[in-house]
């Protein structure tokens, strides 16, 4: 009995500890969203581009600590960008136009990253141990790594950083007046450019460091893409702008998808982990569409 329970809470500890990972990328969704109510379907893309170029940099010849810099100097070139070029000219348009441009973009990173750098699967070594660390296993009973508890570290580090940036800061503030009224926003000279281009920089090392733990563990190919996918259940449960419902949502879809993979996963043949989240978001839609943390949209009609 006692070995059924810690194997249980090993199982969910192991998916508390990669929700936070599945949080980190929605972080950049968040960012996004919060700021201009755009959601950014090239955030995936730009997990994808942003550690791929970090480890081509370095098979440049670039010190580990110069490549990570260098990358983030890139991110914020892509974000200013993004905003003067893409976004700029979709000034006051619709959502569904926006969110085309966004999967453009994504669609237009995926080949340029592929196209720069090569397409073959890169090994990304943080020098973090990804096995067990061999205390917590003897004492505990979890066999947890370093990595895991370093992703969850970073993860609640950015978001706990990020969260009070919106709500203690200038910058914040006028990242939530861009977001309810650009218009006003700008006519009391809040700048919509400076504000745009921090928050797509922001959301571009968020991708950085979201790609550098993912890649750590399954390596840098183009499945990272499909793995920042996994943050969209996350973002509709926790709310499309919610900081702190990204981070409890990941959560709780780390957890349930490793328990139901574990428990249920054998009469379903395996692989329940890879649509469980999706079938929970589902759900959400159909009874809280706004999600737990979200704010209920309001539409005149």
């Amino acid at each position: 009995m006692i070995d059924k329970i810690l194997f249980f809470v090993e199982v969910v500890v192991t998916g508390l500890l990669s929700g936070t990972m599945y949080s980190l990328v929605a972080l950049g969704y968040v960012l996004i969203y919060k700021s201009s109510s755009n959601f950014n379907f090239a955030q995936g893309a730009m997990v994808f581009f942003a550690v791929l170029s970090f480890v081509g940099f370095m098979e440049l010849g670039m010190p580990f600590i110069v490549a990570f810099f260098v990358t983030i100097l890139l991110m914020m070139l892509l974000g200013l960008l993004t905003e003067k070029l893409v976004l700029r000219p979709l000034t006051n348009q619709s959502e569904e136009t926006v969110l085309m441009a966004t999967i453009g973009l994504g669609f237009f990173l995926e080949g340029l990253a592929q196209a720069t750098w090569g397409v073959e699967v890169r090994r990304l070594d943080l020098g973090i141990a990804d096995f067990p660390i061999p205390w917590i296993a003897d004492n505990m009973k979890l066999f947890i790594s370093a990595l895991d508890i370093t992703a969850a570290l970073v993860a609640l580090t950015m978001i706990s950083g990020i969260t009070l940036i919106f709500k203690y800061t200038k910058i914040g503030l006028g990242l939530r007046a861009v977001a309810d009224d650009p218009g006003a926003a700008s006519s009391i000279g809040i700048p919509l450019k400076n504000i745009m281009f921090f928050v797509w920089s922001a959301a571009g090392v968020v991708a950085l460091v979201a790609g550098m733990m993912w890649g750590a563990r399954a390596g840098v190919q183009f499945a990272l893409v499909d793995l920042a996918l996994k943050a969209l259940p996350v973002l509709i449960i926790g709310g499309f702008s919610s900081i702190s419902g990204a981070l409890i949502a990941g959560l709780i879809v780390g957890a349930t998808e490793k328990v139901l993979e574990v428990y249920l996963g054998p009469f379903f043949g395996g692989g329940i982990e890879g649509w469980a989240p999706y079938v929970m978001a589902i759900l959400f839609l159909l009874y809280r569409p706004e999600g737990m943390f979200g704010e209920k949209i309001i539409r005149r009609v």
